[in-house]
């Protein structure tokens, strides 16, 4: 039963809530009637991760901005994207409600399921963080959009949801805020990978760390320092002081998986035959052009990486811009995150310019195949957000020692005295940048602070994306072909007003 549910979810997932005949998804009797159903049930809110995140999403979230570009023809590499064209925004918009369509349903089920209460708790707070982490991408990607949480189980239901207008993106967070403060303490208090040391699957699971991580990004897009340093307080409580002893900075590339560190990622396996599940960022993150010599060696940008092997595909790739790798890193600096993020030169040989490195390729690739797990959220972010939180509350002191304990951990120099919240804001920007660069989630970042459009204008090395960019672009657009299933009542102004 549990993998026929599965299954069922895996149909329907990639198919938008708002095109949907309601026969699709109106759940098969018997469903949510035992603990491994809803178990099931709550696991299909799993289902689009991999299909979010992709290549195509790191250009929009990584390649757009003060840090990186990349000199392809995709409409998302220059921002050539508008309601009629809204490439990504498309992916996201059905991918993310789907997985909202499915907590809906998995807490729906639960609460009509007959079980004991005290044997769901578990589960419906996972269903619970689902939701709101597909909410948090939306409200992240598109601002205002609709916000409901019921299940849709006739057509009444589903013209209501077709009809709803954009909705108050500080509303939708505050009300998951609440939500999530109720049901997390009804998971155990621990580390990811402390959690799952019985060897069960909940590394692909949400867990408490997770929820506190994502009302804590919630509450910072709202400015609620409050009940954002309530959170990672609880984080903080879980993962002790982030040092090279705790938590290693050899253990940040994509390649080593479930680290001590992690909080959540997308899983990933590949092998010629056998089980597949892939997705192909490292080939936009490898040195380029690829070209092989008459036994088959390959060299990539004429340099041989035995790590990577002959077989990988690549693609024009995501670059460093000037800002990245000669501002915030320095070539020869000390900086013992630098020799995985940029490289000017692998065994010996020189590249003819810097690239991006080792720490999003992926060894043995074979095509464009990449077996990596890609990390959503690590600890060093949450020390990050907290040192920002205890800045934005007026408590510099635990502020700064948040922020060295990133400093003090990648071997640069501490930072110093305090002397205005300005600076000290611009430095926990600037370390955000070096700690978690191309981990899909800059633009997110200078679009909370109200500085995307001005640093990407600024400091992008493609001048096609410059050209096209404007102010709107820091949300993307709703397709329009939701805002005309609508009838109108979705709209896209900053669009009209502003390309």
């Amino acid at each position: 039963m549990k993998k026929q549910l599965y299954l069922f979810f895996t149909l329907v997932a990639a198919v938008s809530c708002l095109k949907e005949d309601p026969s699709q998804y109106l759940s098969p009797d018997g469903f949510c009637k035992t603990i491994e159903q809803c178990d099931a049930a709550v696991a299909s809110a799993y289902t689009n991760l991999n299909g979010v995140y992709s290549y195509t999403f790191d250009i929009a979230m990584e390649g757009c901005t003060d840090l990186y570009f990349i000199m392809s023809d995709t409409q998302d590499s220059k921002m050539d994207i508008s309601p009629a064209n809204a490439r990504f925004g498309n992916t996201m918009w059905e991918y993310a409600y789907a997985g909202i369509r499915n907590c809906n349903y998995a807490l729906w089920g639960m609460a009509n399921s007959g079980l004991p209460a005290d044997q769901l708790k578990g589960l419906v707070a996972e269903a619970t963080i689902m939701r709101a982490f597909w909410y948090y991408l939306l409200t992240s990607f598109f601002g205002d959009v609709p916000f409901y949480e019921f299940y849709v189980q006739n057509l009444e239901q589903l013209e209501t949801v077709r009809k709803m207008p954009r909705m108050s993106a500080v509303e939708t967070r505050a009300t998951l805020i609440a939500e999530l403060k109720a049901c997390i303490p009804d998971l155990p208090q621990q580390r990811r990978c402390d959690v799952s040391a019985g060897g069960d699957q909940t590394l692909q699971r949400a867990g408490a760390a997770m929820g506190w991580m994502l009302l804590g990004k919630l509450a910072m897009w709202n400015k609620d320092w409050d009940s954002a340093i309530f959170a990672l307080e609880k984080v903080e409580t879980m993962y002790g002081e982030l040092t090279e002893a705790n938590y290693p900075i050899s253990d940040i590339p994509y390649s080593v998986k479930n680290t001590p560190e992690s909080i959540f990622e997308v899983q990933h396996t590949y092998s010629p035959s056998g089980l597949k599940v892939y997705s192909s960022l490292a080939m936009i993150a490898m040195p380029y052009p690829k070209s092989s010599d008459d036994e088959g060696h390959a060299f990539y940008n004429g340099v041989s990486i035995p790590e990577i092997g002959d077989n990988a595909v690549v693609w024009q790739p995501l670059r460093p811009n000037s800002f990245l790798s000669n501002g915030l890193y320095v070539k020869n600096g000390n900086d013992r995150r630098m020799p995985m993020t940029l490289v000017w030169s692998w065994n010996g040989k020189n590249f003819s310019r810097c690239w991006s490195g080792p720490k999003f390729w992926c060894s043995g690739m074979y095509n464009t195949y990449d077996s990596n797990n890609y990390t959503i959220f690590r600890y060093a972010d949450a020390v990050l957000m907290l040192a920002e939180c205890y800045n934005e509350a007026g408590r510099s002191d635990e502020a700064i020692a948040h922020l060295n304990w990133v400093k003090n951990r990648a071997g640069i120099t501490p930072y110093g005295a305090f002397r205005t919240k300005e600076k000290l804001l611009e430095e926990i920007q600037n370390e955000r940048a070096r700690e978690l660069c191309g981990e899909f989630q800059r633009k997110f970042d200078l679009v909370r602070w109200g500085i995307w459009f001005q640093r990407t204008y600024e400091y992008t090395d493609y001048d096609l994306l410059k050209n096209n960019l404007r102010p709107c672009h820091e949300y993307y657009p709703i397709p329009d072909t939701q805002v005309a299933l609508s009838g109108g009542a979705l709209d896209n102004k900053a669009y009209e007003e502003g390309l």
